[in-house]
This record gives C-alpha cells, structure tokens and sequence, in this order.
C-alpha cells in the first residue's frame, strides 16, 4: 500500500514522495510523553535525525520553562526570527562534522545554527532533495524515516515521520540551518494532525499546516 501525505517539511520544500508500508504497524506506546529529563537528551543526534518523537518531546519542559533552559546551560537569545526560538549552549556540539553553540526550534523541528555562508555542499553530502535553489534561498530536505504505528488505546493508525533539511534564511546571513523535524499524523489523513490528548505526544508538535506556514516565511 503506498501513502500519499502532507509532511511539514516535504509539504513545503514540495518533495512529497510515496511511503511504502512494508512492516506491520507497531504499538505506539513509546511514544507517549515521559518524565525523561531534557538534560539526558542527544541534542546532535536529534538533529541529525538518529531519534525519534519521543526524544524530541523530553525537549519540551526546557523549551516551555526558561529556567529549566537555563538550568540545561541554554542561554535563551533575542528572537531576531518570529518563528524560530533560539539558545546559545553552555558548551558546543558537532553536527555532521560542524561545532556550534546555537541551537533553534520552530514548531515540531530542531535546528542547530552553523557558520557556513552556503548549505549547498552540506546538502549534497547528504544527498538532500533541493527544493528551491536560487542566489537569494536555498533549501533541500529528505525523509529519513517513516514508522506506522498503532495506538494501543484507541487503535488509530499513525505515521511517524522524520524529515531532515537544511536552509539559508533572511534572518541570519552567513548562517546555515540543519536540522529534523519530527511529525506524528494520523495514516487516513493527508493535513489533520493527531488530536491533543494528555496521553498523545502530538499535542507538542504542530499541524503540517502550521509548520509550512512558518517555514514558508522564513
């Protein structure tokens, strides 16, 4: 069975590509949210897409509570980008071979900052699917991942995508972003994203609406 969906990044990047369900769904379980503190998190692993939603969500007290941030050695910057929350961190990390101290999220989407004026080598290493590409933008992505789960409570069918890309924007000149975006939708639906509830984790992450209209105007 091939699935057509609308993917936060996909939809905006317009890469849209057919997922072939080859595996029985599993239980989604693991993906509900936990007390998994923010500190144990792997922020380049993360944005490396090497994890999954659930990690990403072990991100959210930090990122709803600025002193749990700073208690974590995040320094919470001016936010020179409406849609994009930045910190600078207490020590740097390496991302596909790159250090930085500036990390940023946007909706259901992790980004480290790098000091590389142009994403385009970057992208082709990682053999990323360009989008746009012009003197003024460029931006590339690529689904790394895409798991069908099931929910063992209410037995919906689910799509748990994780979706790499990498962009210039406006904002910050000279800078790449790099990053993941990790999405949770229900399988018979192309754009309604999964209903909040205290035990589903989506209630974190945004609409693939939502997220194609911030990334669309970054």
């Amino acid at each position: 069975m091939t699935l057509y969906r609308s993917l936060p990044w996909l939809l905006v990047l317009g890469l849209a590509c057919p997922v072939h369900a080859e595996e029985p769904a599993k239980p989604a379980a693991e993906l509900r949210l936990t007390e998994q503190d923010a500190a144990s998190a792997d922020l380049p692993a993360l944005i490396e897409c090497r994890q999954g939603v659930r990690e990403f969500l072990s991100l959210m007290p930090a990122l709803k509570d600025p002193l749990r941030a700073v208690a974590l050695g995040w320094q919470p910057l001016p936010r020179i980008n409406q849609f994009m929350t930045e910190y600078r961190l207490q020590q740097s990390i390496t991302v596909f071979g790159h250090a930085t101290d500036r990390i940023a999220f946007s909706g259901g989407s992790v980004m480290a900052l790098l000091d590389l004026p142009d994403p385009r080598p970057l992208a082709a290493r990682l053999e990323l699917e360009t989008a746009i590409d012009t003197p003024e933008k460029a931006m590339f992505g690529r689904e790394v991942r895409s798991d069908d789960l099931i929910d063992p409570e209410t037995g919906e069918a689910l799509i748990e995508s994780v979706i790499l890309s990498i962009s210039n924007v406006d904002s910050h000149p000279g800078k790449t972003l790099v990053g993941c975006n990790y999405s949770l939708d229900h399988m018979e639906s192309e754009e309604e994203s999964v209903p909040a509830t205290e035990t589903s984790p989506p209630s974190a992450l945004p609409s693939s609406q939502d997220a194609s209209n911030a990334a669309a105007d970054r």
